[in-house]
Parts: structure tokens; sequence; C-alpha cells
């Protein structure tokens, strides 16, 4: 029972719906029946309607979130094409050296201070400089919790090198965080499964466009690779869509039906634009408590605020960020500590079930409630007047 244990709040894996759970532990069906051909086609379809898109090819592969950079990598780029990897965190870098992996040219445009985020006029002033294939977008980097303004950074591309393909990692953005495809003009999003889409781990899930699916069909030379070659994947997922039994490696088949259902939650009582909103609404209240604590964030800018997590520096009374964590956790929560050790802070996951069932069982509160107690714990003296309603 969730009361007897602490609230998984990290930026992923999350909390999952009881019905996304007993999906997962559903006895499994084979991944050629008709039942699970149906589950699968009825996926895809529904992935086009959370990236608000009508026209991208998915792709739903068995994998971490990390596999997406390896198609992106593998069928979008030959050796020796130019990629430029707009970085504000650790998954930026990271795309990065996975793009220099396949033989890229890889250029990092990265803002000069640790949760800042490089402008619209520097990534003009880059694309100007050089011919580049693809330009890559970390939409939340969770390292961070950096929030990219994706909407501007492709019409910025599309104004500068309309060629250029648009690339987003919306690995802890995608479900939660305002995202249009179609309209944006977005060629390539991926996300996996375990944070805001609300799946456990196991699913790599990409959407490509008829501009990205052009550039792959016009390839010189065959992918590398051979799992994540999209000419075995393709006419897969093709398959599926039409209901029709296909194989080339055996998928997920439960972690397939648990996001069947996880999509229909999703668009499920005001779909994305009501999404959108709930989670704006907690990552608001979120800063307003640990502004009421005393604390500060890595972004340096409200702007930049992301809606999936919030990343808190440790006040410098906390000198041990090991027993904080250890502490928030006796007290009822799981966080996550920080991916740059030079730097001493933490990051609260708020997204998918944790925040649309937040008025139900109350999750934000009951971790903002385990940091104030393990601040206190830790000898931090939370400021009079800041502690927490009994309700958000």
């Amino acid at each position: 029972m969730e009361a007897d244990r602490p609230l998984l709040m990290i930026p992923g894996p999350i909390e999952f719906s009881p019905a996304v759970l007993k999906a997962t532990g559903e006895p499994s069906l084979s991944h050629v029946s008709p039942d699970f051909i149906n589950l699968f086609s009825e996926a895809l379809v529904l992935l086009r309607q959370v990236f608000l898109t009508t026209k991208a090819q998915p792709f739903v592969v068995s994998g971490s979130g990390t596999l997406g950079w390896d198609m992106v990598g593998a069928n979008l780029l030959e050796r020796d094409e130019k990629a430029l990897v707009v970085s504000t965190g650790y998954f930026g870098d990271r795309f990065a050296d996975c793009l220099e992996s396949f033989g890229a040219q890889v250029t990092k445009l990265k803002a000069a201070t640790l949760g800042d985020c490089p402008s619209v006029e520097e990534l003009k002033q880059a694309l100007s400089q050089a011919s580049y294939k693809l330009v890559t977008l970390t939409h939340v980097d969770t390292s961070t919790g950096v929030l990219t303004d994706v909407k501007s950074f492709a019409k910025a591309i599309r104004e500068v090198s309309p060629q250029t393909l648009v690339v987003v990692d919306g690995v802890c953005a995608t479900g939660a965080e305002e995202f249009r495809m179609d309209e944006w003009d977005v060629d390539v999003c991926h996300t996996a499964s375990q944070k805001a889409i609300g799946v456990p781990p196991g699913l790599a899930i990409l959407l490509a466009s008829p501009r990205a699916m052009e550039v792959f069909a016009n390839r010189k030379t065959r992918p590398a690779g051979y799992f994540i070659d999209w000419n075995r994947w393709l006419p897969i997922m093709q398959n599926y869509e039409a209901k029709k039994g296909s194989y080339f490696a055996t998928p997920a088949v439960n972690l397939v039906k648990a996001l069947n259902v996880s999509l229909k939650e999703i668009l499920a009582d005001g779909g994305m634009e009501k999404r959108f909103q709930a989670h704006v609404d907690a990552s608001r209240k979120v800063r307003e408590a640990i502004r009421a604590f005393g604390l500060e964030f890595i972004p340096v800018r409200e702007e930049l605020f992301a809606h999936t997590l919030t990343v808190v520096r440790l006040p410098a009374a906390v000198t041990d960020g090991a027993k904080f964590l250890g502490s928030v956790k006796q007290h009822g929560a799981v966080l996550a500590g920080g991916l740059f050790p030079e730097i001493k802070y933490f990051r609260i996951g708020h997204m998918a079930y944790s925040v649309v069932s937040e008025a139900e069982h109350g999750h934000v509160l009951r971790t903002l409630k385990a940091i104030e107690a393990g601040l206190r714990d830790c000898g931090y003296a939370v400021p009079e007047g800041a502690a927490l309603p009994n309700k958000l």
C-alpha cells in the first residue's frame, strides 16, 4: 500500500496509476495475437494525439530513453555530417557524446552558467556559421531542471536554416510540458515510458515527421547498428498500426499494454491542454513552498523552470546531502540527488499520476512536508511561518 512506503518523487521512474500497474502485472499475451495487435495499434494512434501531431511516424521499441539518441544518430546522420547540440545540462552533453559515436561532427551550444540556457540569438548566430544536418534541443534537462523554449528555438531554426532537422529530447517533458509537434514544426521527439508518459521503465518512444522520414529514406549509407535500424522497425510499426501481426524483435508486451492504458488516462478528461496546465499549477506550488523554506533554485530565471521537476540548492547549513535525502525518505518521500558533484542540490519530481491525482492522494503536499521535516532534522532553521497547509 502507498501509505506503507515512501513516495517515489524522483524525476523518473515515478509513481504509476493503479490501472497502469495492473496492466503490467497481468498474464502476458502473445505478441502476434489479435488482442495484442489491437492494443499496440491503438497505442500508436494515441501517441500522435499526445504529441499533438497527425503526420508523424511513431516508433515504440524496448529500451530506455537513451535508445532514442541512438536511433537519431544511426538513422538521421551519416559520417562527418554536422549536428548542433543545444545543451542545458548533463543530458544534453550525453546526447552530443552519442552523436559523436556515430561519426557526426558535433558542436555544443551552452550557456556560461549552469542553470541557464543559450538565447535564441545565440542559436541563430551558431546556425549562421555552419550548415547543420540537425539541431537537438533538450526540452527539460533532468540534471538541472532547465526548460528550453522549444517553440521559439524551432522557429529560429526554420528562419535561419529551413532544411535543418529539429530534434527534441522530450524524456523529462513529453506528456506534461506543452509540446505541439506539428504546430511547432518539430521533426523528431523522443521520450521514455517512465516519466510523464506514466509507464514503468522499458520503452523508448520516438515520433518522426515526414521530413525526417524523407531524410532517412534518402540516406547514402545504411544506418550503423542492427537493433536501431529503422529499415527493420518501420515495417513493424506500420504493420502493427494496420492491425497486422509482424515480427522483428519481441516487444515488451505488458509495457505496451500499460502504455495503452496510460495514454487513454492522459487524454481523458480535458486532454493535453488540461494536463499541461495541471503541471504548470503543481510546479508553481512547489516553487512557492521551496521559496517559503528560504531555498534557492538551479535554474537562473523564472522562464527556465521546468514543470516536471524542481531542482533546489541545499542550504549551507545542510552539509551532508546523503543524510538529508535519507531523512526526507524517512518522512515519506524519495528524492534524487544532483548529477554535478561540485554543486550541492537535490531534485524533486512532480509529474503524471502524482500531479493529476493530487486532490485525491496529496503526493506533492506529502513530499513538501517530508522536505520540511528533513531540513529541520539536518539543522536548517525553516523560516517562521513557512509550515505548509494541509492541502495545496
